[in-house]
C-alpha cells in the first residue's frame, strides 16, 4: 500500500513538474498576456482537464514556477550557510546566489517579465515578502555566527539580515536590462562587488592606534 501511495505521490509531481517547465517554456514562445491553460497543456503534452486538476489558471501556475525558483534559491542559500568558511564570505556568495539563481532560472523568458509583474503585481508583492523574509532569516543566521566569532561587528543580526536584502534586490530579475540578462558574467561581477561593499561595512575592522 505504502508503494502504491508513493508511487502515485511521485507521479502527481512529475505531471506538476511538467506543467511548470511547460509554462516557463511557453512564456519564452508566447509571452504572458497571450499565455493561456491550453497552451500550458499542449506544451506538457496533456489535455488541458488535466492541467486544471493542478492550477486553477495561468496566474496559479506562474505563481508556481516563481515559488519553485524561490525554492531553489532557499536550497542554495542554506547550502552556503553551511560551508566552512569564515562568515563573510559565505554571506558573499549567498547574496550573489540570490541574484543568480533567479537570473539563470528567468533568462529563457525575461522578456515577458515586464507583462507578467504588471499582471501579477499585488500577489507577487504580497509573496515576495515572504521570500524575502526567509531569506533575511538565512542571512541573519550566518551574521550572528560571524558576530560570536569576532569576525562582524555587534549590532542587531536581523536588522543586518533586512538590510543586506533590501540593497541587493535592485539586482533581481525585475529591476535587470536585456543587458544584464544578455551578460551573465558581468552581472555576477556586479553583484560581487556590491556584496562585497556591503560586507565591508559589517566587518569588525581593528581599531586604530592613534597617530596612526
Amino acid at each position: 500500500m505504502h508503494k502504491i501511495s508513493a508511487y502515485v505521490q511521485s507521479s502527481k509531481e512529475r505531471t506538476r513538474t511538467a506543467l511548470l517547465d511547460a509554462a516557463e517554456r511557453s512564456l519564452a514562445r508566447f509571452g504572458y498576456a497571450k499565455l493561456t491553460m491550453e497552451l500550458i497543456a499542449e506544451e506538457a503534452g496533456l489535455a488541458r482537464r488535466t492541467a486544471y486538476l493542478y492550477f486553477r489558471s495561468k496566474e496559479d501556475v506562474v505563481l508556481g514556477t516563481v515559488d519553485r525558483i524561490v525554492d531553489r534559491v532557499d536550497a542554495r542559500l542554506t547550502a552556503l550557510a553551511a560551508l566552512q568558511a569564515p562568515a563573510a564570505d559565505r554571506l558573499q556568495r549567498m547574496l550573489v546566489a540570490r541574484v543568480m539563481v533567479r537570473a539563470e532560472a528567468v533568462q529563457e523568458y525575461h522578456r515577458a517579465l515586464d507583462n507578467l509583474f504588471a499582471s501579477l503585481r499585488a500577489t507577487l508583492l504580497e509573496r515576495r515578502r515572504t521570500y524575502f523574509e526567509r531569506e533575511s532569516h538565512q542571512l541573519a543566521a550566518v551574521v550572528r555566527e560571524g558576530q560570536r566569532a569576532g569576525e562582524l561587528a555587534a549590532g542587531d543580526a536581523r536588522k543586518t539580515g533586512a538590510l543586506l536584502i533590501l540593497c541587493t534586490n535592485a539586482l533581481l530579475p525585475h529591476g535587470l536590462s536585456e543587458t544584464d540578462f544578455a551578460d551573465h558574467a558581468a552581472l555576477e561581477r556586479r553583484s560581487h562587488a556590491v556584496a562585497r561593499l556591503l560586507l565591508d561595512g559589517i566587518r569588525q575592522h581593528p581599531t586604530r592606534k592613534k597617530g596612526s
